[in-house]
This record gives structure tokens, sequence and C-alpha cells, in this order.
């Protein structure tokens, strides 16, 4: 039976992060992205400078969810603009998808939002990514699409958002 809990992160935890993302990225994207896509992202975006940087100068407030005192996932937020937030990461290990830890850290992210103001979030989920239907039962509606370059690459991602209540 799992027992979740939720802690914010420093720079401290930004290996307990990379472990996670290790973990989860190439079965997130194999099936959507090249390998070697996968691979740029993946060192543009969980190095530990990239994560170092999010965390002190761009806002990126990050959570780690534990299931009995093991970091099994993470997720990312930061204020977009007044009252508005934006979900960036949110990923659980693949052998804890399925068991409710998803929702537990979305559901824990979103409190964090409405506690500091937050009357909206949004997201960027690929258009290919099955974690789209996560997002909608979870409340969220395709608002838009927007195709991001990063370096050579693209995500072609569907914007998501949740009017917080």
């Amino acid at each position: 039976m799992p027992s979740f809990a939720i802690q914010p992160a420093t720079v401290a935890d930004i290996p307990v992060i990379i472990k996670i993302q290790e973990q989860t990225w190439e079965p997130t994207y194999r099936e959507i992205l090249e390998k070697e896509q996968i691979d740029y992202m993946f060192q543009k975006i969980y190095s530990h400078e990239s994560l170092q940087n999010q965390i002190e100068a761009a806002g990126h407030k990050f959570f780690i969810l534990f299931n009995q005192d093991i970091p099994e996932g993470f997720a990312s937020v930061s204020e977009d603009e007044p009252e508005s937030f934006k979900l960036h990461k949110i990923y659980v290990l693949p052998s804890t998808q399925g068991s409710g830890a998803g929702k537990y850290l979305l559901h824990a992210v979103e409190s964090w939002v409405r506690f500091a103001g937050g009357k909206k979030i949004a997201l960027n989920v690929n258009r290919y990514n099955k974690a789209r239907t996560f997002y909608e039962r979870m409340g969220y509606r395709v608002t838009g699409e927007k195709d991001i370059p990063i370096g050579p690459y693209w995500m072609n991602d569907f914007i998501l958002e949740k009017e917080l209540g």
C-alpha cells in the first residue's frame, strides 16, 4: 500500500531529481522522439547546472514525491504571470505509475499554487504523449498548440490549462 509524502526540493536534491529522471525520461519519450533528441534534451534540461539554474535563477519550485521514504517522482512549477503558474515537469517512476502517485503529486502542486495565490495552472504536453489523458482526467483542457525549438529539435506540444477554484 503506497504511503506518499511530498517535500520541497533544493539544490542539494538535484542528484535525486536526476536519478528519477534517468529512469523516466527514456521510457516516457522513446515511442515519440528519436534517441538523439531524447539524449540532447536530457542533457539540456536535466544537467546539474541546468537544474541549479532552474531552481536558483528561473524561480522553479521543485517537489519530490516519496513513497515510504523512497523518492519516486518530482514536479516543478513557477509563476508565469500574476495568478497564473506553469507546471514545467511532473514525472513518477514507471514502476510507480498507476498507483495514484501522479495524482497525489499533481494535487500537491495545485495546492501549493493556490497557497501561492495562483488561480490558473498551465502545462505543455507532447501531442503524442499518453499523459494527455491523465491531465484531462485531472481537469485540464487543451487550449492551444505550440511548437518549441530545443537546439536542432522541436517539441510539438498541446497547451493545457486548469482553473483552480
